[in-house]
C-alpha cells in the first residue's frame, strides 16, 4: 500500500504562537494525542521531525521489517468504526502495512492540518510565573504551550556506532534506524551485517537472498523464536472483528496486552515430558507467546533454564553447520533481552552464500577502505549495515534541551544517574510535562498501542479535570517520584530480567547508567494504578 504523500502545510505563526498542548511526535502516540485531545476542544499543535506519520514505522524501513505483534492486536481499539474497516493482510504486518495504516488514520481525522512536519523541536523552557513552556524549533518557530506532551517513541534514536576508520569506508553504510525511503537492492554485493538484535534478525534472511555473499558479526547470540506468518484467512478476520470489543477488553486485562496463553504457573510443576509437549506446542504457535509459556519463566531461574535450552537445542536442529549452531544458540538468560520473531532466520546460516563471524571475544578492530577487520583480518565488502539498535526511551527525550528557567531544573540533569518519573507520566520539577510510554512505565514490555492508548487517555481526562476545577499546573512530588521509582526498581529485581546487558538496562549506549527503565510490573496492574491515583484527586501530584 503505498504511503500518502502530503506536503507539511506549517500554518502562519506569529512570534509567539500559543497553544493549550503542544505534541512532540506523529507516531501513534502524537497521532491519538492530537485526535483526542483536540475533539475534547483543546488547541493542538504536533511538531515531527519527518515528513510523514508513522514515528517508528516512518524510518524504520530496513529489509523485512515487521511487528512483532499480531496485527489485528496492534492497531488501534478507540475508534470501533475504523476497527471494522481497515483489515489486516498478514498474522505479523511488515513496515509498508503499518505504515499505510498510519496514513490511513491521519487522512481518517484529518490530522494533518495541525502537524508540522520536517520540523524538531530544539528547546524547551518553561517559566513557572506564567506557567508556560516556550518551545523553539529548528525551522525557527516560537512557540508558547501551557502543557508539553512528548510522544517522541521508545526506539527512535539510533544507537550509532562509532568503529575506528568508519568514515574510510568506501561502499554504502546504512543504519536499520534510519533506512532510505528508496528501494535498497543488495543484487550481487557482498554485504556485511553488524549486529543480530531485532533487527539484523529481521533483515538478515531478506539480505541474504539477494547478497552474492553476506557476512554476519554477531556479539551476543539472541533468543528468536519463529512467526509462522502467512495470511489472515478472511473467516478469520470476520470472525473477530464480530467480536472485537470484547476481545479488546480482554487484551486490556492480559499482563502484557497481548493475547498469550500459560501451560501453566510454573515449569517445574510437571514432569520434563509435558514441559518438553509445552515447549513445543508453543514454538508451533510462534511469536512471544513463548515468553508465557509457564508464568514463572521470568522469574525461576530453573524454569528460565528450561525455556533457554529448549530454544538452543531448536538452534541446533535448525542450523547444519555445528559450529555455527553453536555460535548461534543463545548462552544467557532466556527473555531478559527482548526475545526476537523471526522468518527463517536460523535455516538462512544454511545457504551457501552466509558466513557468521564471532565476534563475542575478538571483537570488530576497525573499518577499513575496503570492509570489517576483525583479529587483523579484513573481510572485504561493498555495504555494511549497521544493526546496533536505539538509544532506547530515553534518547530522544534527552536529545531536546528541557528546562525550567524558574529552579533551573533540566531533564538532563536530573535523569543523569538515570530516569526518574512518576507513574512513567511526569518528571518532578518539570511541571505541565507529560511522557508518553516513558521511563517508569510499562511500554517496551507491552503491546504498545494499548498502552499509548491508556496514557493518552488518562492525560487527556486529567487535562479536561483541571480545567474544569480552573487549575493549570500539575506536578509530580519528588516523594511520590522517589517511591515509584522504587517500586519500578524492586518489581525488576524480582525477575531475571534485569540480569544482562540489554537495551532495557541501557547497556548497549556507552556511557549510559544503568537502571532497568521499564515498569515489569504488568500493562493490568499498571492501568489499576493509574486509574486509582485519579480517582482518589491524582495522589502523588501538586495541582494549582
Amino acid at each position: 500500500m503505498p504511503e500518502t504523500a502530503i506536503p507539511a502545510q506549517a500554518p502562519e505563526q506569529s512570534a509567539q504562537t500559543q497553544y493549550d498542548v503542544i505534541v512532540v511526535g506523529a507516531g501513534f502516540a502524537g497521532m491519538y494525542a492530537l485526535h483526542k485531545l483536540r475533539g475534547m476542544g483543546f488547541k493542538v499543535r504536533v511538531y515531527e521531525a519527518g515528513s510523514g506519520v508513522g514515528g517508528t514505522w516512518y524510518w524504520n524501513r530496513y529489509p523485512g521489517a515487521r511487528c512483532d505483534g499480531e496485527s489485528m492486536f496492534y492497531s488501534y481499539s478507540f475508534d470501533d468504526a475504523l476497527q471494522q474497516e481497515w483489515t489486516w493482510s498478514e498474522r505479523y504486518a511488515a513496515q509498508p502495512e503499518i505504515l499505510a495504516y498510519a496514513n490511513h488514520v491521519a487522512d481518517r481525522f484529518d490530522l494533518r492540518r495541525d502537524i508540522a512536519f520536517d520540523t524538531r523541536v530544539k528547546s524547551m523552557t518553561f517559566e513557572e510565573p506564567d506557567r508556560i513552556w516556550r518551545v523553539e524549533t529548528d525551522t525557527g518557530e516560537r512557540i508558547k504551550a501551557r502543557y508539553c506532551i512528548m510522544a517522541t517513541g521508545c526506539l527512535s534514536v539510533p544507537n550509532e556506532p562509532s568503529f575506528p576508520g568508519q568514515d574510510t569506508f568506501r561502499g554504502a553504510t546504512y543504519h536499520t534506524g534510519r533506512w532510505p525511503h528508496e528501494p535498497v537492492d543488495f543484487t550481487g554485493q557482498r554485504v556485511a551485517v553488524i549486529g543480530t538484535g531485532s533487527s539484523g534478525i529481521q533483515s538478515i534472511p531478506v539480505i541474504a537472498r539477494q547478497a552474492s555473499r553476506l557476512t554476519v558479526f554477531q556479539r551476543t547470540a539472541n533468543y528468536s523464536v519463529p512467526a509462522w506468518n502467512g495470511p489472515l484467512e478472511p473467516d478469520t478476520v470476520r470472525a473477530m472483528k464480530a467480536i472485537y470489543p470484547e476481545l479488546r477488553d480482554k487484551q486490556r486485562a492480559t499482563l502484557t496486552g497481548n493475547m498469550f496463553e500459560s501451560a501453566g504457573p510454573s515449569a517445574m510443576a510437571v514432569s520434563k515430558e509435558e514441559r518438553a509437549r509445552a515447549f513445543e506446542a508453543c514454538w508451533q504457535r510462534g511469536g512471544l507467546g513463548f515468553m508465557a509459556v509457564y508464568g514463572d519463566v521470568q522469574r525461576n531461574d530453573q524454569s528460565n533454564q528450561a525455556a533457554a535450552e529448549f530454544i538452543r537445542g531448536k538452534v541446533r536442529q535448525l542450523v547444519e553447520d555445528p559450529v555455527k549452531a553453536e555460535i548461534l544458540a543463545p548462552k544467557g538468560t532466556f527473555g531478559c533481552k527482548r526475545l526476537c520473531v523471526d522468518t527463517d532466520y536460523y535455516a538462512t546460516y544454511n545457504r551457501a552464500n552466509v558466513d557468521l563471524v564471532d565476534i563475542t571475544d575478538t571483537p570488530i578492530d576497525c573499518i577499513t577502505p575496503d570492509g570489517v577487520s576483525v583479529g587483523g583480518k579484513v573481510c572485504e565488502v561493498d555495504a555494511i549495515v549497521f544493526a546496533t539498535g536505539f538509544d532506547a526511551m530515553t534518547g530522544a527525550l534527552l536529545r531536546i534541551d528541557i528546562t525550567n528557567a524558574t529552579n533551573g531544573a533540566s531533564l538532563r540533569e536530573i535523569w543523569a544517574d538515570g530516569p526518574v518519573t512518576y507513574l512513567g507520566l511526569q518528571v518532578a520539577g518539570l511541571p505541565n510535562l507529560f511522557t508518553i510510554t516513558g521511563p517508569g512505565s510499562p511500554s517496551v514490555l507491552t503491546n504498545m498501542i494499548p498502552t499509548i492508548e491508556q496514557h493518552v487517555e488518562w492525560i487527556a481526562d486529567c487535562l479536561d479535570d483541571m480545567r474544569e476545577k480552573g487549575l493549570d499546573l500539575i506536578a509530580p512530588t519528588q516523594e511520590a517520584q522517589s517511591a515509584w521509582v522504587e517500586h519500578v526498581a524492586e518489581t525488576a529485581d524480582h525477575t531475571l530480567r534485569g540480569t544482562c546487558n540489554s537495551w532495557y538496562l541501557g547497556a548497549n549506549v556507552p556511557g549510559k547508567p544503568r537502571v532497568f527503565m521499564p515498569y515489569i510490573g504488568g500493562m493490568i496492574a499498571y492501568r489499576e494504578t493509574c486509574a486509582q491515583v485519579a480517582a482518589d484527586g491524582y495522589t502523588g501530584f501538586e495541582r494549582t
